[in-house]
């Protein structure tokens, strides 16, 4: 009778271990198919115009979108933008890629670099530069000529603060909207350059394109300087 009961205890046992063997291996099987999914792909920093962010490396190959991505018709095709990364279909998932230029994105990516060349901003992430158009941002070729991080002394640079802590998104959806708002009223748009306009001309346009721009801007709950 001992004899059957240490027999049947050892069956338990063993039985014990084999699930819990089983559980083991099916959990670092999911971790092993979570890093071939993406989670473990290369990422490089990107310190270009002291930007200094981290993006996953173009070619990569991704099995799905990361939430919250923006679908982007470009022609007849169609690319993903997340966080400054840029996709489009590759077989049956989606690869990261360089953008095409000329696609235009509602809103800016998260985190950005503003630059100032030839006295026109543009605004730079992942290796991409995009410059304000009607819709939003277009991406651009690289810009030729001297860069700067700070707009020229003319420009009146305006200091917004968002008074209700709006996210990045919607700091960069109110700025393009009351950018247009104040092209439309004043007649002038500081990112395109002025041909044959004296310059005294110039900076009163400037002067009240800012305004516009602060006034717009402070209706949208933001304290501007």
């Amino acid at each position: 009778m001992s004899y059957n009961r240490n027999k049947s205890w050892y069956l338990v046992i063993g039985l014990m271990l084999l699930v819990f063997s089983g559980i083991m291996l099916f959990g670092f099987t999911q971790v092993a198919g979570a890093e071939e999914r993406g989670s473990g792909h290369h990422q490089v920093m990107d310190s270009r115009h002291g930007h200094n962010h981290a993006y996953p490396a173009r070619g990569q190959h991704f099995d799905r979108l990361p939430s919250g991505y923006r679908a982007v018709a470009y022609g007849r095709s169609r690319y993903y933008f997340h966080g400054g990364v840029w996709y489009r279909p590759y077989g049956r998932g989606f690869v990261v890629d360089a953008p095409p230029f000329g696609l235009i994105v509602p809103f800016l990516p998260l985190y950005y670099t503003s630059l100032w060349i030839g006295g026109i901003p543009y605004y730079y992430a992942n290796d991409t530069y995009y410059t304000q158009t009607a819709g939003g941002y277009v991406v651009v070729e690289p810009p030729k000529g001297e860069v700067a991080q700070a707009p020229p002394a003319t420009t009146g640079q305006l200091f917004i603060y968002p008074r209700n802590s709006q996210s990045k998104e919607l700091q960069a959806k109110d700025r393009y909207e009351c950018h247009s708002w104040a092209v439309g009223q004043i007649h002038y748009d500081p990112t395109q350059p002025a041909v044959n306009v004296p310059e005294d001309q110039t900076n009163q346009k400037r002067a009240d394109y800012q305004r516009a721009m602060g006034a717009c801007l402070d209706g949208r709950g933001y304290t501007v300087k």
